[in-house]
């Protein structure tokens, strides 16, 4: 049984593995979890002499099959805890990251498997994630794409963020450009590459950084 910490090392190695798969340095993780180099090798170091990590100096780290299968099911419990916390205990989508990651820990398959169950299976998480099923498989819809890469004059639906930050998510609510919105790319201004968006509150312009961390589907 994987301690938090040992838990929260492979979660971030699969995060950070999604961009770089062939291996994570320790710099990056260094980054990601707020910690120094010197202590991320040493965990690494750990992590290999279980058998969850594959870890060559100089070369980065990447999950083995067992870790990887850990990774997925802390992910699957954060992202079904967020469901339960905004579904059942009115929470706002900016406010459950930090408590999912308490409640991630659980270690109770019975726990998690009853709480999928209660919440009729979901598939997205509030912020649009997809969550794993009880067999580790995640399903992903290929239709979505980041607003920047929408087509102009096209209807198309919110249905997930790639920045959970409650800045963002806090923003996209005052903006109403929340999951479900639907949406149209009237002009995109070649300047900085900001949209004028038409959706039911009306006209919005958003930035740049707006339209890469907001992602879309066709309607």
């Amino acid at each position: 049984m994987a301690s938090h910490v040992e838990e929260n090392y492979l979660k971030c190695i699969y995060s950070l593995g999604l961009k770089s798969p062939d291996g994570v340095s320790t710099n990056a993780i260094a980054q990601k979890i707020e910690a120094t180099a010197p202590s991320v090798t040493d965990m690494l170091k750990k992590l290999g002499a279980k058998g969850w990590v594959d870890y060559k100096k100089y070369q980065g780290a990447s999950l083995t099959e067992t870790g990887l299968k850990i990774a997925i099911e802390v992910i699957r419990k954060h992202r079904l805890w967020e469901v339960f916390l905004v579904e059942k205990l009115d929470f706002k989508w900016d406010e459950v990251h930090e408590l999912a990651e308490q409640l991630e820990h659980i270690h109770s398959k019975e726990l998690t498997n009853r709480l999928d169950a209660f919440l009729e299976h979901p598939r997205l998480d509030p912020h649009g994630d997809p969550i794993p099923d009880a067999e580790g498989k995640i399903h992903v819809d290929q239709s979505s794409v980041v607003l920047s890469r929408a087509e102009l004059k096209r209807t198309y639906i919110v249905v997930g963020v790639k920045d959970s930050s409650a800045e963002f998510l806090r923003y996209l609510d005052a903006t109403k450009l929340i999951l479900g919105a639907q949406l149209e790319v009237i002009e995109e201004y070649p300047f900085d590459h900001s949209l004028l968006l038409k959706f039911a509150e009306g006209q919005i312009h958003v930035s740049s950084q707006v339209a890469k961390n907001l992602i879309v589907k066709p309607a």
